[in-house]
C-alpha cells in the first residue's frame, strides 16, 4: 500500500511527538513549512501555550528573498523573541520535516541567535 506525502508526515510526526515534550523548563520549537511561507513556534506543552511565535506570513522582511533567506530570518527572530522572554534551552520538533533545506537553516539561524538546543 503506498502512503501519500502527508501521510507519511504524519506518521513521523507522532512518532516524533511520542518522544519530544516541551515544559515551562525547556519549551518546544516547532517548525512549518508550508510552499510559500515558514512558521516557527515555541510551546509549553505543560500548560499548551505559545510563548513566542514567529513567521514569514506576518514579517515583511523576511518575506523577502529565496525560502532559506526567509527560514533564516524567522530563526533569527524567533530566536531573539525566546531570549527576551528568558528563554534560552529549547527542544526542537522537526514536526515531521527531514532536517534538510529550510528546516536545517531555521535551526541553525536560532542557534546563531542564542537559542540551545
Amino acid at each position: 500500500m503506498a502512503f501519500s506525502k502527508v501521510t507519511r508526515r504524519a506518521k513521523i510526526k507522532r512518532r516524533i511527538r511520542r518522544n519530544v515534550s516541551g515544559t515551562a523548563a525547556q519549551p518546544r520549537l516547532t517548525v512549518f513549512r508550508s510552499n510559500k511561507q515558514i512558521y516557527a513556534q515555541i510551546i509549553d506543552d505543560s500548560t499548551g501555550q505559545t510563548v513566542v511565535s514567529a513567521s514569514s506570513f506576518k514579517n515583511k522582511v523576511a518575506s523577502k528573498g529565496s525560502k532559506s533567506d526567509q527560514a533564516a530570518a524567522i530563526g533569527k527572530e524567533v530566536a531573539e523573541k525566546a531570549v527576551k522572554a528568558g528563554i534560552t534551552t529549547v527542544v526542537f520538533d522537526r514536526n515531521g520535516y527531514l532536517y534538510h533545506g529550510r528546516v536545517k537553516t531555521l535551526a541553525d539561524s536560532a542557534r546563531e541567535g542564542g537559542l540551545k538546543f
